[in-house]
């Protein structure tokens, strides 16, 4: 038995007895996946957070009684899939404005108030990189956004085998059924997504060029050019913003918007970059003139498509900043 192994054994021990720091460095190595595990369920990493938090109370108060007969990580992961089972019964699928209806051609001024009696889908810090269980095509928001319209045993299930490699004899011990539900569960899962992500594959830009068009989107709404603009974007481009109801697709409706809103009736731009499920994403600012303090206004996020921008998903309020560790401001030049 290796020195890792064995102090392993010996923290599972005491964290028997009661040794609340033992049973903390037991499940310190657990804890990016299961946070990406429960954001995956519940689309947002608020509840994501709540639900880990609670996970790991329940498994802290219960831990006398693991007795081992199964991984730690099995073991965690069925507390933590009926904790986020139960909160995602509790607040709802998440949605993003397609699911409640149609494109709109020109830019909604009037009108496009914040809808806030749906639950809807939110950004989900860091890089694929930060973790193995992180899987970049298992995070993106289109593939979190379909998860959503799964019921949740499907969505777990799904999770468990297809991101995280549970066998379906695992996946049943975690969620306390047959392998033979498991199986059918998985199946109805993969027919819906499919129907959900007709054709998908990873995204077909690299990270730099990503970037760029990142770079370049926030550039041409600070600096108000249209022409830029256009210039990064697929012809077929989608560009949503929850809480607001409306939505845009293709370059002309998306540059209508960006020439009618956020470069004529906002006053000041300034961001940063940051990433969001798992892909390089912008951090707006709004200020009332250059000069000012610079408030969170949203997280943006972008998919690629042959070298050009194919979706804008834009997350308005700055709630979602936290979780991103970003800045509370920017402060106008003069205060820098």
């Amino acid at each position: 038995m290796d020195d890792t192994l064995s102090a392993q054994v010996a923290d599972v021990e005491r964290a028997r007895a009661g040794d609340e720091a033992a049973f903390t460095r037991l499940v310190a190595p657990l804890h990016t996946e299961l946070r990406a595990y429960c954001y995956r369920i519940l689309g947002s990493v608020h509840d994501a957070d709540d639900a880990l938090q609670d996970a790991l109370l329940r498994a802290w108060r219960a831990f006398g009684r693991f007795e081992g007969r199964s991984s730690l990580r099995t073991w965690l992961y069925t507390v933590a899939t009926r904790t986020s089972l139960d909160l995602a019964e509790a607040r709802g699928r998440r949605a993003l404005p397609m699911d409640l209806g149609p494109a709109s051609e020109r830019a909604v001024v009037e009108g496009n108030d914040p809808v806030t009696d749906v639950a809807w889908l939110g950004p989900y810090p860091g890089n694929a990189a930060d973790d193995r269980y992180l899987r970049r095509e298992s995070v993106e928001l289109a593939f979190v956004a379909a998860l959503q319209h799964l019921p949740g045993n499907q969505r777990a299930a799904l999770v468990l085998a297809e991101v995280l490699g549970f066998s379906s004899a695992e996946i049943a011990e975690i969620m306390k059924t047959s392998a033979t539900s498991v199986s059918s569960a998985i199946a109805r899962a993969r027919r819906t997504l499919e129907a959900k992500l007709p054709g998908s594959s990873p995204p077909s830009t690299d990270d730099g060029r990503l970037r760029q068009l990142a770079t370049g989107f926030a550039d041409a709404l600070i600096n108000g050019d249209p022409d830029a603009l256009l210039a990064l974007l697929c012809a077929d481009v989608t560009w949503t913003m929850p809480p607001l109801p409306h939505w845009y697709r293709g370059r002309e409706a998306v540059v209508d918007f960006a020439v009618e809103v956020p470069m004529t009736r906002c006053p000041s731009w300034r961001y940063l970059l940051t990433t969001a499920n798992g892909l390089p994403a912008v951090a707006f600012y709004l200020g009332e003139h250059p000069e000012a303090s610079h408030q969170p206004w949203s997280i943006t996020a972008f998919t690629a498509r042959h070298g050009l921008i194919a979706t804008i998903t834009s997350f308005i309020g700055a709630g979602h900043f936290p979780p991103f560790g970003l800045p509370a401001a920017l402060p106008g030049p003069a205060q820098v």
